[in-house]
């Protein structure tokens, strides 16, 4: 057997991350909305913390695993405070979905589809059809042609 051949060490300049994000500075506008009478102004990337919390919390039910998800887009306090308003958790959904959405692109999402979706989602995790909006309920109630039936062989299969 031959030995393996030793790779000599090249010198080369340290990559300089910190340096190389700072110049990665995205020229990208930031959605903003009210929420009970505060403006928040979205991040314009996912935070890596959210990503990693937003995984942790779906096994969680300890408030600070939410709250600390929550801060990394919203402040410090935000839970709390939207809880002292009485936010549900159908809201607390829908300002998930609006939110991360509107991060990854802005303006993809509105209000009313982050409620569609949120509610879509519910309904599929109690096993039950999403309600239809209205564009899927005449999309439905439309009368249909009827085909024409299939020439058979006769021959049995």
């Amino acid at each position: 057997m031959s030995e393996p051949l030793e790779q000599p060490l090249v010198e080369v300049e340290s990559a300089d991350f910190d340096a190389f994000f700072a110049e990665q500075v995205p020229d990208r506008p930031r959605v903003a909305f009210t929420l009970y009478d505060r403006e928040y102004v979205l991040p314009d990337s996912l935070p890596l913390l959210f990503t990693l919390q937003m995984e942790r919390v779906q096994d969680s039910s300890d408030p600070d695993d939410i709250r600390k998800m929550l801060s990394t887009l919203f402040g410090d306090g935000a839970l709390d405070d939207w809880a002292e308003q009485g936010m549900t958790d159908r809201q607390l959904g829908i300002v998930l979905i609006y939110s991360a959405a509107n991060i990854r692109r802005v303006g993809s999402m509105t209000m009313q589809r982050a409620a569609e979706l949120h509610d879509e989602q519910e309904a599929a995790k109690a096993g039950k059809a999403a309600p239809a909006n209205r564009a899927a309920r005449r999309a439905s109630t439309k009368k249909k042609g009827k085909t024409p039936a299939r020439a058979r062989s006769g021959a049995r299969s």
